[in-house]
């Protein structure tokens, strides 16, 4: 490489950096942001605001964590100024592609194990390729690698998962059993002790792990905490338990509140300030080598780098500039809110949507878990399993209406243990100095944490335990992957030069692009698609407007679904019908998801509306058996024209042309008779019903004068009979559910349901 290409790759790593802080921020921000959302106990705003105001904190005190990038993971005085930027560059590459493909996912990943093993493999391809040109032998790699640095980092990431995941459950258990779902109604001085215990290990994490490198404190407070650390715990107890009784009794202040807000400003300060070294740590270090190497004046393939092993303090506005933009991302990102709801959906107390599917391992855990659970419950005394029982009764609110999006996942209890024990645990690992991840902490401590709480139960089990076990299948996925990645990467500059270089980087980015245009486009979709809304209300007259929107989406859709179907079927267009069965697909999925939500609905309604629970299930089962029809009629024109059959006459194709006008016809007046809520209008839609039906009759009467006559294949006889039948049953169903509006609005008895055919293969 010519040796002008170091300014070009100092400033393509400033720009990496920036869209690195973006990305990686987006991941990360859900270690904070989990169990301050997750509770709701304060509003979002103030939450933002709690956790921006600890990301600038902890980013003005991250000056000391560069060690890992500059010298944690390679010996830097083996190689030379030319191979150093090189492995920084291979570094950034893909850790912004690899973070963008987790957040493009909604799944959290650990940017430190990102980091870790990008520059691992990116050291190692570039050590085994000097190795090689040296002739030496394989065996000196060690030379090169910081192997007990790397070995450490390693084990400490993995013994994290299991130690946050066991501490997490054992303190949950031991804190619920304690003060139970009842919270509110425990003496004051319970929350004021547990007041004490969880601000304790806040204050003492924020000292040990944010502010230490901060120089805030003097040199003898430092040493007072490092020699005598059990009596300023000690002392931190008394008076925070003392405080918290002040607050509790005589400002009525809920102290779990304030417990979640002082947890979110730690962890989002603890993060900020350990994990800003992963996204602009290569760029510092690259900017102060490049600095060292053109005020030498000795060839870049000639500048030995044992330069990097002492330390040097980062520019403060750097700090502060990478602060701001943390920032404004956790503000802004789209996909940082996509990773939070993952963590967030994987821990709520309540049953509900799952988004992961169980699997075989999954199974297996929970099956062997229950059992271990009963055996345990067996010798476990009568009295004392009741009593324990009682402790994980949920307390009893009024009946109060709140919609599904404005729950809690979990109580406030949960939120501080969350906070507590990841601030004690990342703590202790710093104090020892031992490496870890906070992303790995704070997750595994909340999944501990809602297993001990009774929140995977035996409906939700396999689903909760699937998703944990994706979550960490990705983790080990972004290590490997992290490391070959990164090595390939380090390889194709190191032969492709500055060529090689410039196509990386426009690939990089052009991904990302298109990343960014995909989850674009998908926010697009499903805010111009509305999907079906869980009925929320309590009254009759709220289940009718509700559902009133529900039909008009599904009706809209139906007519779009059916009208591609006979124009895939006419074109022979068969990318068309496979587009359009995936159409069907996802709006069966949202009508099962609203029959599954009937628990939640019927529980929901007040005593003098139980009745609109019978009105809501025959809406489900009109919308279920339109969905019916469409999903066979998409299924036998996808299949038709996938088997390339015979294409349909033109009699055929003209007579399914006029359904689907005269369909298009009735799907319109009736989504503007729901969209606007004008039931009155139901009446003049009634009089054609008749009409329509016989309509449907009489050419299937025609299609079997046509088949004894002059039809001569089979397949299209008995597509076309199908179509006919489906369309036959389309139209009933809308009508039923028009029928069923129109006695409800005029408060009359429901007609008797027209019977549609059950089966459909």
């Amino acid at each position: 490489m010519g040796e002008n290409i170091y300014v070009f790759m100092v400033v393509a790593l400033a720009i990496l950096a920036i869209t690195d802080l973006i990305v990686g921020v987006s991941n990360d921000a859900v270690n904070f942001l989990n169990s301050a959302i997750g509770s709701k106990a304060v509003p979002f705003t103030t939450i933002m605001i709690v956790a921006s105001i600890g990301i600038a904190f902890g980013a003005m005190s991250s000056s000391g964590m560069m060690e890992v990038a500059r010298k944690g993971i390679f010996n830097p005085e083996n190689f030379v100024f030319s191979e150093i930027m090189i492995i920084f560059m291979a570094v950034m590459i893909t850790d912004i592609l690899l973070l963008d493909f987790f957040n493009t996912l909604g799944m959290p990943t650990s940017t430190t194990v990102s980091i870790v093993f990008e520059l691992l493999g990116a050291a190692v391809a570039i050590a085994i390729i000097k190795i090689y040109n040296l002739d030496e032998s394989l065996t000196t790699l060690s030379n090169y690698i910081n192997t007990d640095k790397a070995t450490q980092i390693i084990l400490g990431i993995l013994l994290s998962v299991l130690i946050a995941f066991t501490v997490g459950a054992i303190v949950q258990y031991i804190s619920r059993i304690l003060i139970s779902f009842k919270f509110n109604q425990k003496p004051k001085w319970v929350s004021a002790i547990f007041g004490g215990v969880a601000i304790t290990a806040i204050i003492y994490f924020i000292i040990v792990k944010g502010l230490k490198s901060a120089s805030i404190l003097t040199p003898s407070i430092s040493e007072f905490i490092n020699t005598q650390g059990e009596l300023f715990i000690a002392a931190n107890f008394i008076v925070w338990t003392l405080i918290s009784l002040v607050l509790t009794t005589t400002l009525k202040t809920n102290i779990y509140k304030l417990i979640i807000l002082l947890g979110t400003f730690a962890l989002a300060m603890a993060f900020a300030g350990n994990d800003l070294v992963n996204f602009i740590g290569p760029l510092i270090t690259a900017l102060q080598s490049y600095q060292d190497w053109s005020a030498s004046g000795i060839l870049s393939t000639e500048y030995n780098m044992a330069g990097l092993s002492k330390a040097v303090q980062t520019p403060t506005l750097l700090l502060l500039a990478a602060g701001l933009i943390m920032v404004l991302t956790i503000w802004f990102s789209t996909k940082a809110k996509n990773v939070l709801k993952t963590s967030v959906d994987l821990s709520r107390q309540d049953e509900g949507e799952e988004r992961f599917q169980p699997n075989y391992l999954s199974r297996v855990i929970v099956k062997y878990s229950i059992k271990a659970s009963e055996a345990f419950s067996n010798i476990m005394p009568a009295v004392l399993q009741e009593k324990i029982n009682t402790q994980f009764e949920k307390a009893d609110n009024p009946k109060v209406i709140v919609k599904q999006q404005d729950k809690p996942a979990f109580d406030m209890v949960r939120a501080a243990v969350n906070l507590m024990v990841a601030s004690v645990l990342i703590s202790i690992a710093t104090s020892m100095k031992l490496p870890l991840s906070t992303t790995y902490v704070t997750f595994m401590v909340a999944m501990g944490s809602s297993l001990a709480d009774r929140a995977w139960g035996v409906e939700s089990a396999v689903y909760r335990v699937a998703g944990v076990l994706n979550v960490i299948g990705g983790w080990f996925f972004t290590a490997i992957v992290a490391f070959l990645a990164a090595a390939v990467i380090a390889c194709c500059i190191h032969f492709g030069g500055s060529i090689g270089l410039v196509i990386l980087l426009i690939l990089a980015f052009f991904l990302i692009y298109k990343n960014y245009q995909k989850q674009s486009k998908k926010s697009k979709e499903i805010k111009a698609e509305n999907s079906l809304r869980k009925s929320e209300s309590s009254s009759v007259q709220g289940v009718i407007e509700e559902s009133a929107s529900n039909i008009a989406q599904v009706l809209k859709r139906s007519n779009k679904i059916y009208t591609n179907s006979i124009n895939g079927l006419a074109k022979q267009d068969v990318t068309l019908l496979k587009k359009n069965k995936k159409g069907v697909v996802k709006l069966s999925h949202e009508i099962d998801e609203l029959k599954d939500h009937i628990f939640y609905f019927i529980k929901n309604l007040d005593e003098a509306s139980v009745g609109a629970s019978n009105f809501y299930i025959n809406i489900l089962e009109y919308l279920q058996d339109l969905v019916q029809s469409l999903e066979y009629i998409s299924k036998i024109t996808h299949k038709h024209i996938n088997n390339n059959h015979k294409k349909l006459k033109y009699n055929q194709i003209k007579e399914l042309k006029e359904f689907d006008i005269v369909l298009d016809e009735l799907f319109t007046k009736t989504n503007k008779v729901f969209e606007n809520k004008s039931f009155e209008g139901i009446g003049a839609i009634l009089k054609d019903k008749q009409k329509v039906l016989n309509l449907v009759t009489d050419k299937i009467q025609e299609q079997v004068k046509r088949t004894r006559t002059e039809e001569s294949s089979p397949k299209n006889t008995a597509l076309y009979f199908s179509l006919l039948s489906e369309t036959k049953d389309l139209v009933i169903t809308t009508f039923n559910l028009l029928e069923l509006y129109f006695n409800k609005h005029d408060s009359t008895v429901e007609p008797a349901k027209i019977e549609i055919a059950e089966d459909k293969e």
